[in-house]
């Protein structure tokens, strides 16, 4: 509620602000907080106008026309957009913000929600799992001192963390905790087993089931597996999200699996970074947006997020076929020890993946793969090299280099690939339900993070798509960007109090200068800040001041719609009951 101005206290406040009386009413609400004279771009995608936002506690008060309320405190933004939070889908912030709860490289472009959960989430786990992961932590090292989901998120809202968190729960996690790592399937008590850790989860807050269907383990799941988990997390108000099993020779089938899913299962679901790996799959790109969008017309909510480079980073187990990597990192190694199955592991990286997704094979040579992260001391050097060059210097074939990189960092070693075609790159962000994710981490040039490098996606994944493709190229609108970085994804994770500038809604606001905004990252040298955002707001607190991060504990956990807070649980929301009205934007 707003607090209401005497004549006396309207001369006060306006004097210590410089202002003059008029046109200030005795009977104006003076809000916490007043963002003035802003174009305000509300996340609905319509017509942006210039107004202001005013903040009470933790909720947006007003929105509107200037000078009809006013704030204990005023920041002016004039010239500037005012737009909510931002929505990253993919984040990998899951360890760096235990590292630093700043998140700056995402903070600083104006995210305020990180979403995790691509195949692996923070719980549930078992205590195999918890050896095993903490046995394979690379820079960021830490106890893991929790066991379900929802410990994990409120292990970062209580160590305090500047935006928002949330999470799918992991196909790959569910999968490892009643199976472990082995290529087999679940038996029919194994399987509800795992149905009920994804109810729990829901119930704990989850947004929905994530896979990663590409990686093994998780590329072990058949089809049926995850149409029955994807199936509970729906009758709890879940979407399903999937890193697809395929996103170069194989796309087109693996886009038609999870329209299946979704099919099956009831609930919406997207497709993480969109892609078409390797220039023979170039051309798919419209038979992708055919699929998609005959789903669409069906009554299927099918979404997808990006982004906004033409190479993508995950490590050489996607180099490798996945036979050899059951078991785990331990046996992967192991097995590779053996000359009969290197050579055997050689020979199938040279060529297409029979049934598995080959990105050496699809980035064409091994000087279009970048290293950008090892474990081991000894191998850090060779950061900012490609495998092309690293086996030239250990005069080696790059197959033979890959294998004993991994056997020598005891990992799948942090890797680029360069795989896509700008053209598809810059058309895939105007299709209309199309979303936006970095895929990494929220990190900063400072501190543990030197330890390794980055994709420049970390650091400017929002930022280029508001320099480049809004402002320098003209593809979309800036009120179309704003609706596609928050409205839209909200809209998708059914999160009805956030993603837009709406009264009632929780403050995630974010000045910025659309005429300066900037990502200043490259692959050469990523670790570089955005610029131009330059005030964030997080649950109505300031977490970026003057394009500075205050370091305020802003964030909090962000509950998917199964969450009731009950302690005898129980998914009491359908998919059928959902609602997807969007909201109408505030006249000007």
């Amino acid at each position: 509620m707003g607090r209401w101005m005497t004549g006396a206290a309207a001369a006060v406040l306006l004097a210590a602000a410089g202002l003059g009386l008029a046109g200030a009413r005795a009977d104006q609400p003076v809000y916490d907080v007043l963002i003035h004279g802003g174009t305000i771009y509300d996340g609905t995608g319509g017509r942006p106008f210039v107004g202001d936002v005013a903040i009470e506690g933790d909720r947006i008060a007003y929105v509107g026309p200037a000078g009809q309320v006013r704030g204990e405190r005023t920041v002016e933004a004039a010239g500037k957009a005012v737009s909510p939070g931002f929505i990253n889908m993919l984040s990998w912030a899951t360890d760096s913000l235990i590292a630093d709860g700043r998140g700056q490289s995402d903070l600083r472009q104006g995210v305020t929600l990180e979403v995790f959960g691509e195949g692996w989430s923070g719980g549930p786990l078992n205590d195999a799992m918890k050896a095993t992961a903490v046995k394979e932590q690379g820079d960021i090292r830490y106890p893991i001192q929790w066991t379900t989901l929802a410990e994990y998120l409120n292990f970062l809202e209580h160590k305090g963390v500047s935006m928002n968190v949330a999470s799918f729960v992991g196909a790959t996690t569910v999968r490892v905790h009643e199976l472990g790592e082995g290529d087999v399937d679940p038996d029919a008590a194994q399987l509800a087993r795992m149905k009920t850790l994804v109810r729990q989860a829901m119930e704990d807050g989850a947004v929905g089931l994530g896979s990663s269907i590409i990686y093994a383990p998780a590329s072990y799941a058949e089809t049926p597996e995850l149409i029955a988990l994807a199936s509970e997390s729906a009758r709890c108000g879940g979407m399903y999200i999937s890193h697809m099993r395929s996103e170069a020779d194989r796309l087109l089938p693996a886009v038609d699996e999870l329209i299946e899913i979704a099919r099956q299962s009831g609930g919406p679901a997207e497709i993480y970074h969109l892609k078409q790996a390797g220039r023979d799959n170039w051309g798919k790109l419209q038979a992708v947006i055919d699929r998609v969008e005959a789903a669409r017309a069906q009554g299927l909510r099918i979404s997808a997020n990006m982004y906004t480079y033409t190479a993508g980073a995950t490590g050489l187990d996607a180099a490798m076929p996945t036979w050899v990597q059951a078991g785990g990192n331990e046996a992967w190694i192991n097995r590779m020890k053996d000359p009969s199955i290197r050579a055997r592991v050689i020979a199938e990286m040279r060529t297409a993946g029979d049934g598995w997704e080959n990105l050496y094979h699809a980035a064409g040579s091994a000087d279009r793969v970048l290293f950008i992260g090892f474990k081991n001391p000894k191998l850090k050097p060779l950061i900012g090299k490609t495998l092309a060059e690293v086996a030239a210097m250990r005069g080696v074939s790059p197959e033979d280099a890959a294998i004993d990189l991994v056997i020598e960092d005891g990992s799948r070693v942090d890797t680029v690939y360069f795989l896509m075609d700008e053209a598809n790159v810059a058309r895939q962000t105007t299709l209309p339900w199309m979303s936006f994710g970095s895929d990494e981490g929220a990190t900063a040039p400072e501190g543990v993070f030197l330890l390794s490098s980055a994709h420049p996606r970390a650091y400017g994944n929002v930022a280029r798509l508001l320099a480049r493709y809004v402002r320098d190229e003209g593809r979309l609108s800036l009120a179309e960007a704003v609706r596609k970085l928050s409205g839209q994804p909200a809209m998708n994770l059914a999160l009805h109090d956030r993603g837009f500038l709406k009264v009632g809604n929780f403050a995630d606001v974010v000045v910025f200068d659309p005429a300066t905004v900037q990502d200043h990252a490259t692959f050469e040298r990523p670790q570089q800040f955005a610029t131009g955002v330059s005030q964030v707001f997080v649950n109505g607190v300031q977490a970026l001041k003057d394009g500075e991060p205050t370091g305020a504990p802003s964030g909090r956990v962000v509950r998917g719609r199964a969450w009731t807070g009950w302690p005898d649980g129980g998914c009491r929301v359908r998919a059928s009951d959902w609602t997807w009205a969007w909201p109408k934007p505030p006249a000007a």
